[in-house]
């Protein structure tokens, strides 16, 4: 679970008000999509709920971990992919997913486990060996989501996961999210695809000048205007306001 309550972050000295009094709650077995247009927020909030950015007001909270109070724990409960994959790229992709292994303390037999089963299913077994500075970009998101995927954390926070996947490991990583949330467990992403979004998601979060505008099922967001019944619609009238 996830919850904000009156989050607010502003930057330059508070005249640029990223995050305005945001209140949401992502439940248990939940995928959540989290969209809005380029400088709403989205990356601020995720960076908040994953303890890289402390807001100016209001509470951040992962499995009713205090993200400020108890960063530790809130952290253990939680992995992170970033908008674009950051990563020790002097190292094999094999010593990265150890070094992760090692972080979160995921036993020597379940590691190797788990390991192989995302390596044959991102097709990177060949490549695990080599330095992840040789990977091209779409490997490195693959190594990445498969860091994520290693400690089976209670809470993945994603920043556009799917930036840079060819289609078959994009269809892949979309049945694992779902077999994630099935096993009661909660995902947060944020997207430009409004088509995963709309198929995808369990409910569905519009930010738009650091506000929530909308948020609900996609049942829920149609109703808001009959005129339109796409998520992409919805989204386009919500964000030009």
């Amino acid at each position: 679970m996830i919850e904000l309550t009156n989050v607010s972050k502003s930057y330059n000295r508070g005249k640029v008000k990223a995050v305005d009094d945001l209140t949401l709650t992502v439940k248990p077995g939940e995928i959540f999509g989290f969209l809005g247009p380029n400088g709403a927020g989205k990356t601020t909030t995720i960076k908040m709920i994953v303890g890289l950015l402390r807001p100016d007001a209001g509470r951040v909270a992962v499995e009713g971990f205090d993200v400020a109070k108890d960063p530790l724990k809130a952290k253990q409960v939680t992995t992170y992919v970033p908008d674009y994959p950051a990563v020790y790229e002097r190292l094999t992709g094999l010593e990265y997913l150890n070094f992760i292994g090692d972080v979160y303390g995921v036993p020597k037999a379940e590691r190797l486990d788990r390991i192989g089963k995302w390596l044959e299913i991102f097709e990177l077994a060949s490549v695990v060996t080599n330095p992840i500075q040789s990977y091209s970009h779409g490997m490195k998101q693959k190594i990445v989501l498969t860091a994520a995927l290693l400690p089976a954390p209670r809470v993945m926070v994603l920043d556009e996961p799917l930036v840079g996947l060819d289609p078959r490991a994009a269809h892949q990583i979309k049945e694992l999210f779902r077999e994630h949330c099935d096993q009661g467990k909660t995902l947060f992403f944020s997207t430009h695809i409004m088509e995963v979004a709309e198929k995808l998601c369990d409910r569905i979060g519009i930010i738009h000048k650091g506000q929530l505008v909308a948020c609900g099922t996609m049942d829920e967001l149609k109703a808001l205007d009959r005129t339109e019944q796409s998520l992409e619609g919805i989204f386009l009238e919500l964000t030009d306001k």
